[in-house]
């Protein structure tokens, strides 16, 4: 079946089935114990968190509790990774949701009783909120799996913070056959509690790397002339480089160009033969990004000649944009719309930080939907990756009523 037809069959299904949710139905989707339950899970894996590609324990934990609702087909298409098929037993499309939950490399700095036990680890970035919503959002569809036709897949995806990133690895595994339409979450800070997005169009950027080494005639100090200063060279280049984004793409489009890291030197008095400089390139689009790359060789090239240095351009693809379908994404809207209300339905400003939830789009028509979790009064305001990043905890409920809202609309 083809992309287009595809949209269409799941737009049918979700308008065929608008409205259906009444207030008391909605009331009993997320239920009280359930809510209390995925955020006794939520801090469960707080406490214990895992680093990407060693989720052990997390994907362990996972598979016993989905194992423990019945009725589902429990895989590991990796070793720290889990899938659980919920298959109807009526034909019908086949829906794939995925979480991931790894942690990240950070001592955490908040007091709470469920904080990090381990040592420079901590999830800082809401994937332990991500795998307890979904686990419970599991529960319910598995519970009322009467009201679904076709195939739905629950991806606990390994690695989603240390590039090249498990989604790749897990299309490559096949998790991602003959799947029709993949909707993922993310938890945004920046966001406040109560609100959702699930907006068409570009969300998340391209997140490349560069690295740059300025080769020039290392000497004295104190006889410049005589030698090709590297530092000299490698300021022009970090200084031109910020003109690329203002001078060579359109202003109505969007891109970063960043130098992060500059490097070189052993002495006050020792003029270096290497300076290294790292950075970042974010777009949305394949065109502004391939332009950005041919501008910074053009201007590597041109500042080093001028001056007699050379040098070495390291370029690596991260990941993909984040684009979300336009017809899967009103669908998750409509979700948030029906469960949550109009007044939890927002929109945000595309984002530049990277998500390889871009793999699963490559292969199905998707949308990738933010849950807001910011509340001041609580202390939940610090940025992703911050050792006093913190949730609001209510926002659990909504990231699970979406869910299951969404499935039961797609494949009821």
């Amino acid at each position: 079946m083809s992309v287009d037809s595809t949209r269409r069959a799941l737009r049918g299904n979700q308008l065929a089935c608008r409205g259906v949710a009444t207030s008391a139905e909605t009331r009993r989707l997320v239920p009280s114990d359930l809510e209390a339950q995925a955020i006794h899970w939520r801090r469960h894996l707080h406490a214990r968190p895992e680093l990407s590609f060693e989720e052990h324990e997390t994907s362990a934990f996972v598979a016993d509790l989905l194992h423990s609702f019945g009725g589902l087909e429990i895989e590991h298409p990796t070793p720290t990774s889990v899938v659980a098929v919920l298959r109807s037993g009526r034909p019908g499309k086949t829906l794939a949701f995925r979480a991931d939950m790894d942690a990240l490399p950070i001592q955490e700095e908040n007091d709470v009783p469920y904080a990090s036990t381990r040592p420079g680890v901590m999830h800082a970035c809401a994937h332990d909120a991500h795998t307890a919503i979904l686990l419970a959002a599991a529960r319910i569809l598995t519970e009322r799996r009467d009201e679904l036709a076709g195939e739905l897949r629950f991806v606990f995806q390994h690695a989603e913070e240390l590039p090249p990133g498990g989604a790749q690895e897990l299309v490559d595994a096949g998790v991602m056959d003959g799947v029709d339409a993949v909707v993922g979450i993310h938890l945004f800070s920046t966001v406040p509690v109560g609100l959702v997005a699930a907006q068409p169009g570009p969300l998340l950027a391209f997140a490349d790397t560069f690295r740059i080494e300025v080769h020039g005639r290392g000497g004295h100090a104190a006889a410049p002339h005589e030698t090709v200063d590297p530092i000299v060279v490698a300021a022009q280049v970090v200084t031109n480089l910020q003109q690329l984004v203002s001078r060579t793409i359109d202003p109505l489009d969007q891109g970063v160009v960043s130098v992060t890291r500059i490097s070189g030197g052993t002495a006050k008095n020792v003029i270096p033969e290497t300076v290294e400089l790292l950075g970042t390139v974010r777009t949305f689009k394949p065109e502004t990004k391939t332009a950005l790359v041919a501008g910074i060789e053009r201007v590597l090239r041109g500042v080093t000649e001028a001056h007699g240095a050379t040098y070495t351009f390291h370029y690596e693809d991260g990941y993909p944009a984040v684009v979300n379908d336009a017809e899967v994404a009103a669908i998750v809207e409509e979700a948030v719309r029906a469960e949550l209300g109009e007044q939890a339905v927002t929109r945000i400003e595309p984002v530049m930080g990277g998500e390889d939830f871009s793999a699963y789009l490559h292969r199905a028509p998707g949308a990738f939907f933010v849950v807001g979790t910011r509340n001041e009064a609580i202390g939940a305001a610090f940025p992703h990756h911050h050792p006093r990043f913190a949730i609001d905890e209510a926002s659990l409920k909504d990231g699970i009523a979406v869910f299951a809202r969404t499935a039961l609309d797609m494949l009821g």
